[in-house]
């Protein structure tokens, strides 16, 4: 569905950032400390409901770490795109007669 409300710039902008994000993993990955027991470098995820851990080489980790950074950058600007979207649905677009303005945190906005 194409909309007539042209994209208010804070939102190109975030539509440029999502393009420079390379890729993408869920979960944690951390370094063990000397001394503890398991392998140094650990990748962890839920599937299913339970926890998978796997054992990572140093490169895997630093790979993994900015994957998983990555992921956590990609739901933040799509949640700050959601707001946004919002914003410009309630404030362009007609909608039913009410009693009382909704309020932004009934929209989401907050």
């Amino acid at each position: 569905m194409k909309t007539t409300v042209a994209l208010p710039a804070p939102y190109r902008r975030l539509q440029r950032q999502l393009g420079r994000i390379d890729y993408l993993s869920q979960g944690s990955v951390f370094k063990r400390q000397p001394g503890q027991q398991g392998s140094r470098y650990v990748w962890t995820r839920k599937v299913k409901g339970k926890t998978v851990t796997v054992a990572l080489s140093q490169s895997q980790y630093k790979w993994l770490h900015r994957a998983v950074a990555n992921q956590r950058r990609l739901e933040e600007l799509v949640s700050q795109m959601q707001i946004l979207s919002r914003q410009v649905l309630f404030q362009t677009i007609p909608g039913v007669a009410r009693r009382k303005p909704l309020r932004k945190n009934v929209l989401g906005i907050i």
